[in-house]
């Protein structure tokens, strides 16, 4: 049949070098199979809920970069559990009623295994009794208060990659004290448990330097005039003042200054870098000084090198790290998102408890802000220290490293 077959000029399919021809289509099949098979592995979902509207988008803004670099990375790389990452976002609107909502949503129905978010203190604490509940971890690149990670909780499901009001607080005195020979500071702080946080910090890094503020002053975050509240500070004699307070509320208390007339050195918790403060303050904005813990200014790692350059090829507004505002943001949302992967990997699964056993088995992480050995452990649930800080200040709309004593 088939000799006929070729004779009368049709192809016979069972010449040896069609059935070749067969196999190798077959192996192409297979392996195209195969590689869809890979490509549509079920994505591992990552929640980000953070402020992507409002005075703080900037700051949600650049912990989207962050996040989102470190999971193309990863995903390159083969993913993680051969599982490719996903980011999926929701804007809190700095509203904790909001924040619960959404991190709700994102656990329930997104099935997320693992949420980043806190970009305001309020608004995680507001979603780490859900979170402990849900037994899903969370991992905070932002929010500082302390009660955030150390919450009491007998099963504890909060981590952060973020600076910790405790530690912020001693940095501030010793920063104020070495810089400006602080003796007498003012502090204005915000009335919320951020400020009150704050509040308790700041107490104990004075008590322990042996210094008596000259007073303590809170305002509300929606304050249009400080003057009242700085006025008796001034009159007590402070000679520098410790700010605390998110974007707009610093800005009105620059402001109040410039009313006032009276321009004492202002060393800040890290509030002003997260949205439109040189534009809110004004030209005084300058005159704040604020913790950060990650600059793309100088001799920048391997990593920072790397990050740089996909940073300004994927986001044309980046032309140098002057762009890249506030850095904080993209670095504690890049290093968030690496030891997450990291753990999911330790666990070996994306179930909520060995995730969270997963983070304690964490070896060797190299990040942005530095190489994480073992950051955490069942009692150790702050990946940065006073170490990690670096201070800075605005020029223009940059933020950039002010030089220390």
């Amino acid at each position: 049949m088939s000799d006929m077959m070729s004779d009368m000029g049709m192809p016979s399919i069972f010449h040896p070098h069609r059935r070749g021809f067969f196999r190798g289509l077959a192996a192409g099949a297979a392996l195209l199979l195969v590689s869809t098979a890979t490509y549509a592995a079920e994505p591992i979902k990552i929640g980000l809920v953070t402020a992507l509207s409002g005075q703080s988008a900037r700051a949600g803004e650049a912990l989207t970069r962050g996040a989102t670099i470190a999971i193309e990375e990863i995903n390159k790389q083969g993913g993680v559990l051969g599982r490719p990452l996903e980011l999926v976002r929701r804007d809190d609107e700095s509203n904790p009623a909001k924040g619960l909502i959404a991190t709700r949503e994102l656990v329930q129905r997104e099935k997320v295994a693992a949420v980043i978010g806190g970009l305001d203190t309020p608004v995680a604490l507001a979603i780490v009794p859900f979170i402990n509940n849900a037994k899903v971890p969370f991992v905070d690149p932002w929010a500082a208060g302390t009660p955030i990670t150390k919450n009491g909780a007998a099963d504890n499901y909060v981590f952060r990659v973020s600076a910790m009001d405790d530690e912020v607080d001693k940095a501030i005195v010793q920063y104020a004290v070495k810089n400006f020979g602080a003796k007498k500071p003012g502090l204005i702080l915000v009335n919320n448990p951020w400020g009150e946080s704050n509040e308790h910090g700041l107490r104990d890094a004075l008590k322990a330097a042996g210094i008596t503020p000259a007073g303590i002053e809170k305002f509300e975050g929606n304050d249009v005039d400080v003057v009242p509240q700085l006025t008796r500070l001034k009159d007590a004699g402070a000679d520098v003042l410790f700010l605390v307070g998110n974007v707009g509320p610093s800005s009105q208390v620059v402001k109040s200054l410039d009313r006032m007339g009276w321009m004492p050195p202002i060393v800040s918790h890290w509030g002003p870098a997260g949205g439109r403060f040189t534009e809110l303050a004004g030209p005084s904005a300058k005159n704040v000084i604020f913790v950060q813990t990650y600059s793309f200014y100088g001799n920048l790692s391997p990593v920072g090198q790397r990050v740089m350059a996909e940073l300004k090829a994927k986001y044309p507004d980046i032309k140098g790290p002057e762009d890249i505002t506030p850095a904080v943001g993209v670095a504690n949302a890049y290093d968030s998102v690496r030891l997450i992967a990291a753990a999911i990997a330790k666990a070996g699964k994306t179930d909520g408890p060995a995730v969270r056993d997963g983070f304690y088995a964490i070896d060797k992480v190299d990040g942005l802000i530095k190489t994480y050995d073992k950051p955490f452990s069942k009692t150790q649930h702050d990946a940065l220290t006073e170490k990690d800080y670096i201070w800075t200040r605005f020029e223009g709309n940059h933020i950039l490293p002010v030089a220390q004593k």
